[in-house]
């Protein structure tokens, strides 16, 4: 079985690029962030075409996760226990945002995670991401101990650079949300309850990164940050037998299909 994770920055303005991809890397469930629609604006057709069932979580123009399958798709959720709310208006009442969706899917409970920006240390927005990825923690953890045995999958944005190989200049983000001391530490204790980063052995850094901003050339550059992750339980991480980054996806040319996301697909392959 393969399974990806994309942020797809748009999927109305990327189906196309989406599933070309996902017909020629013959990906079995692809989890994406960022898909920026409604449920009733996400283009499902196009996936069906493929083979593929497809839940969605999206809410409005913002945020959205998504997960297309052609193992199964069961035991849908919406947002994980704990989950906190935000409200960016004090006279609207805060929500839980569309921001995790998980599935079960040929027999992997696979989560499609959009972890919170942060936007800047001093930003009430890098609290909320601090409290979410908390919840997260006590959440997943909780998941473990009930059984060790799970197979589980948490992949997606997690807008977290956990170490500084994951950037390409320390001093460019010095002071920046996605590197600080809390933020990594967040990150790490998710590892610590169990699940490991199974995707980083089989793609050693530094400098091998899953997200390049628009601006400055940064893509032809490789001026950019390992935010991207898929972090297996350990019943999980004991089938990955390949991983990689689909790097190629983030450029353009003649030879793919429409625009690039900001964000390069993770794959990975698991043992039967």
């Amino acid at each position: 079985m393969r399974l990806a994770t994309w942020n797809v920055n748009s999927i109305r303005a990327r189906v196309d690029r989406v599933t070309d991809w996902l017909e020629r890397a013959d990906v079995d469930v692809l989890a994406m962030q960022e898909t920026k629609c409604s449920d009733e604006q996400f283009p499902t057709m196009p996936f069906a075409a493929l083979g593929y069932d497809v839940v969605h979580c999206g809410f409005n123009q913002w945020n959205g996760v998504a997960i297309a399958s052609r193992v199964g798709i069961d035991d849908v959720a919406v947002g994980f226990d704990g989950q906190p709310t935000w409200s960016s208006d004090d006279t609207v009442e805060a929500a839980a945002e569309a921001r995790a969706l998980g599935a079960t899917c040929g027999g992997v409970r696979v989560w499609s995670l959009y972890v919170p920006n942060g936007r800047t240390v001093d930003s009430p927005h890098y609290a909320y991401k601090l409290e979410w990825l908390a919840a997260l923690h006590n959440t997943v953890g909780s998941w473990l101990a009930e059984d060790p045995s799970a197979q589980i999958a948490l992949v997606g944005d997690w807008n977290i650079a956990p170490t500084d190989d994951d950037v390409w200049s320390v001093e460019a983000y010095q002071g920046s949300t996605h590197v600080t001391e809390p933020e990594r530490a967040a990150f790490d204790a998710i590892v610590a309850t169990g699940f490991g980063d199974v995707v980083r052995p089989f793609t050693p850094g530094p400098a091998v990164f899953t997200y390049w901003d628009y601006t400055q050339l940064r893509f032809p550059k490789n001026r950019g940050m390992r935010i991207d992750f898929i972090l297996g339980s350990p019943a999980l991480a004991a089938r990955v037998d390949h991983a990689e980054i689909a790097r190629d996806e983030r450029k353009t040319g003649k030879d793919r299909v429409g625009s690039p996301s900001d964000h390069a697909p993770v794959v990975v392959t698991l043992a039967d």
